[in-house]
């Protein structure tokens, strides 16, 4: 079983990349599992609170799931024209502490896809995320890309897909990416 753990950027609790997110795990091939998260409950980075405290609960389970899954997908908004602040917070704090990012990130293999209301798709947010990938030594896969204009026209008011055109395309993004990863030993 090939194991992606999806990780969707947004806090709101209608939001069309958690929607996304869930769409991909309904379309994920057979042998693969998508594990969905948010990152709903991370607390704003404070190197005071975590020399004091450690690394926050809901930090260190994130982290256990990526462990966990032999691949990470990016579900990212895009906020005036980049990555969310939340979003690149929550990836900080699963950095934490420095000696962890091999363990966490080296070599894992990396997808980002993401959906706006707007025009564009999240396409100035998913190419601001490559710095921080190339920072953390991931993997990321090149060859899909996939960013949902108009998102309020492609799901319903639950949150469900209802574009057939947009799951053809998530399937495939999600199937390319699925063998992407079984291609990639973190261990190589």
């Amino acid at each position: 079983m090939t194991k992606i753990f999806g990780l969707s950027g947004s806090l709101r609790e209608n939001s069309y990349n958690t929607a996304l997110l869930r769409a991909a795990a309904t379309v994920a091939p057979k042998g693969v599992e998508v594990d969905i998260s948010t990152i709903r409950g991370v607390p704003l980075y404070d190197g005071d609170l975590e020399v004091s405290e450690g690394v926050p609960a809901e930090v260190e389970s994130l982290k256990e799931r990526l462990v966990s899954a032999n691949g990470l997908l990016l579900v990212t908004p895009e906020y005036n024209n980049g990555i969310p602040g939340a979003f690149k917070n929550a990836i900080d704090w699963m950095s934490r502490p420095p000696a962890d990012i091999s363990k966490v990130f080296k070599g894992r293999p990396v997808a980002i896809m993401g959906a706006s209301p707007g025009g564009f798709g999240t396409i100035l947010a998913q190419n601001h995320w490559l710095p921080v990938l190339r920072t953390l030594g991931m993997r990321p896969w090149f060859e899909g890309r996939l960013m949902v204009s108009r998102a309020g026209s492609v799901f319903d008011e639950e949150g469900n897909l209802t574009d057939d055109a947009l799951r053809e395309r998530l399937q495939d993004f999600v199937a390319g990416f699925a063998s992407f990863v079984q291609g990639h030993d973190r261990t190589t």
